[in-house]
């Protein structure tokens, strides 16, 4: 498998070159094809889905996990929809990031450019092998996908309908390629293919990504899990937190920009806490919390340490009574994966302090945490959501899918 490993990383490494040749309107054409192609052959994909969603349940997948695998025709169409959103975006490629003119009158600019071949190492998420594919892409980047066992046949289906459409508008199908193989040593091999694939991004589940971090060759960007909290200050809006709260944790259970605990001041439980617990009953949400917590709802079950650190994908929310914003920050960050982190309040002193003082990607002032996204920030679809500090941080989109080089003209300088 190696040899063959060596052989997608050398198709990549050419179809590099002829990506980064590419115009902005030709790119623009192409996504658009690409977009048509997955909406014809949507009976298809749904079909070899179905195939993924079957498998999964037999063998008791969670349901959190189930519905970030699972493929409808509006997901298929909001796919198609984010490589047209790609296709409207401003071309990064070529942007002169600075200029300036040296003593000797050498010109110095600072030029982006596309980083070239990137390795994608993704868990049960099917619609990342096409919004990965459509940044590449427009990006001026080839791409190596290799997803999880999970969504295999759905993979394959969306691969094979992308490098239809790359064939058809005359470009090399080999900027997309899929690795098929589901063998865990394949995974190993791939992270070591640093010869040819220029970064590597993993996502999916806490696992996966230190996996990847701590035996990678590749330069990684780290995608990090969602340990998300929700601050309710004392001078909170009941009317605006409870909605927040119920978006963030019901909306969507299975991804990674949903809440899984709150911190709620002291002030406020009592008034608080009753209104919030009827609200998630409705939802059919678990509460567990600290003993104050308990001693207000009786349904409440006691949080453990583990609760407090835990993504849980899952109808389970952790509650934590805190004293002051400063105690709720401490306990955030303690805890918290960098990712997306909220406050709710009225108090212009304390958001600010709390967009100062937590430590996260993205943190918020009386917005759910679900809006961590890249279409949500106008990137398009996105490559993921850095939790780390260096090159990306955030909802990646195109530009921090590219780096950037020096291009030096003059006009015969020699240096002393």
């Amino acid at each position: 498998m190696m040899t063959e490993l060596t052989i997608m990383g050398q198709q990549a490494v050419a179809a590099k070159y002829e990506l980064q040749r590419l115009q902005a309107e030709k790119k623009n054409k192409v996504l658009k094809a690409c977009a048509e192609q997955l909406l014809q052959d949507a009976a298809t994909i749904l079909e070899e889905n179905e195939k993924d969603i079957k498998r999964g349940e037999e063998n008791g997948m969670h349901p959190g996990m189930i519905d970030r695998l699972r493929l409808t025709q509006e997901r298929l169409k909001a796919m198609a929809e984010g490589l047209c959103q790609i296709a409207a975006l401003e071309d990064p490629v070529g942007e002169i990031l600075d200029t300036f003119t040296r003593e000797n009158g050498m010109v110095i600019r600072k030029r982006r450019v596309p980083m070239g071949v990137i390795g994608i190492i993704y868990e049960s998420r099917p619609n990342v092998t096409a919004d990965a594919f459509g940044l590449c892409f427009k990006s001026g980047n080839a791409v190596i996908l290799k997803g999880g066992s999970d969504a295999i046949c759905s993979n394959m289906a969306i691969t094979a309908s992308l490098r239809r459409a790359l064939k058809t508008c005359g470009i090399g199908e080999d900027a997309i390629q899929l690795i098929e193989s589901t063998d865990r040593e394949v995974t190993a091999r791939f992270m070591k293919l640093k010869e040819y694939v220029d970064v590597l991004i993993p996502r999916g589940g806490a696992g996966l990504i230190r996996s990847v971090v701590e035996n990678s060759t590749i330069p990684v960007i780290e995608t990090g899990t969602g340990n998300c909290h929700i601050y309710i200050d004392e001078t909170a809006d009941f009317e605006k937190a409870i909605p927040i709260i119920i978006n963030a944790k019901t909306q969507r259970i299975g991804v990674c920009n949903a809440c899984e605990s709150l911190v709620i001041h002291q002030a406020v439980k009592d008034s608080f806490l009753p209104r919030l617990a009827e609200a998630l009953k409705e939802k059919q949400v678990e509460i567990r919390g600290d003993e104050k917590v308990c001693g207000i709802l009786s349904d409440a079950k006691k949080a453990t340490e583990e609760d407090y650190a835990k993504e849980y994908l899952d109808y389970i929310l952790s509650i934590k009574v805190v004293a002051d914003i400063d105690e709720a920050i401490a306990h955030i960050n303690k805890y918290n994966t960098k990712h997306s982190e909220a406050i709710i309040t009225e108090n212009q002193e304390n958001a600010e302090k709390f967009l100062n003082e937590v430590d996260a990607a993205c943190v918020y002032v009386n917005v759910s945490t679900r809006f961590t996204d890249g279409f949500e920030f106008g990137f398009g679809a996105e490559i993921g959501i850095s939790t780390q500090k260096l090159h990306a941080r955030g909802p990646m989109g195109l530009k921090e899918l590219t780096s950037y080089k020096y291009t030096i003209e003059g006009n015969g300088q020699v240096r002393p």
